[in-house]
């Protein structure tokens, strides 16, 4: 009965260390694209089982055996403290490109004195900073 439902989460769990593992090695990882749609498919998998269950009765987890029930709560704290180290290993990736894309920039920026000048209709001066054009290369 939840058989499919326990997989799930095992494979999730499974990807989600071994994309924690390899970006703590290394921040560049070409793979990812498919990594992230893996674990859109599972998600969506243990969603759609959970909803399966559920259709059969909202007390489907209290009428599991105990062996079963101990399984799915292993598969369950497994998915969980997973899912949490991926989480904050994925945040700071995303900071670390921020900040890099900022950085990059405020040198564009720099560079290229791209500012600007306006003569308000009171005789004020309004400077502003236009952006630099940045060209990201997804191959990197």
């Amino acid at each position: 009965m939840t058989a499919h439902l326990i997989d799930a989460m095992v494979s999730l769990t499974s990807l989600m260390e071994e994309e924690t593992e390899k970006l703590a090695r290394t921040p560049h990882l070409p793979e990812l694209g498919e990594i992230a749609a893996a674990k859109l498919r599972l998600t969506g998998r243990i969603e759609a089982e959970v909803a399966r269950l559920k259709r059969g009765g909202e007390d489907w987890a209290q009428a599991l055996d105990p062996e079963t029930r101990e399984q799915l709560t292993e598969a369950s704290r497994h998915l969980r403290d997973a899912s949490t180290v991926n989480a904050e290993i994925l945040s700071r990736q995303i900071e670390l490109s921020s900040d890099m894309m900022a950085a990059i920039a405020a040198e564009a920026q720099r560079l290229t004195g791209a500012r600007s000048a306006t003569y308000g209709a009171c005789g004020g001066m309004a400077g502003m900073d236009a952006p630099a054009p940045i060209s990201v290369n997804a191959r990197l």
